[in-house]
């Protein structure tokens, strides 16, 4: 059993940047394919990011504002979040699981979530 703690999120303002945080509880944290995804009210869970062992894949709205990272000594996994817009208002989790790169943007693949985060981008 993995569990994951979110972190980070608030309220900004278009155009700041925020970093987001995931603890993870396992001591085979450097195994697991580690993900971000995000929900807006009405919407359907969306992909943002994923970090296998040794690539990243980012979904194309974020791709070069956004950067995912992990630090195995700490457990933890990041995302960076740069150029923020109106439109990435949501609550963001985390999610863990061993993959593969097909699987990284199905939330169904993913075994373990945090509670979420809200980050909420004015105007």
């Amino acid at each position: 059993q993995v569990q994951l703690v979110d972190s980070g999120g608030g309220l900004v303002q278009a155009g700041a940047s925020l970093r987001l945080s995931c603890a993870a509880s396992t001591r085979t944290f450097s195994s697991y394919t580690m993900g971000w995804f995000r929900q807006a009210p009405g919407k359907e869970r969306e992909f943002v990011a994923a970090l296998l062992l040794s690539s990243t894949i980012y979904a194309d709205s974020v791709k070069g504002r956004f950067t995912i990272s992990r630090d195995n000594a700490k457990n933890t996994v990041y995302l960076q979040m740069n150029g923020l817009k109106p439109e990435d208002t949501a609550v963001y989790y985390c999610a863990a699981a061993l993959l593969g790169s097909a699987y990284v943007r199905n939330p169904n693949r993913y075994d373990y979530w945090g509670q979420g985060t809200q980050v909420t981008v004015s105007s």
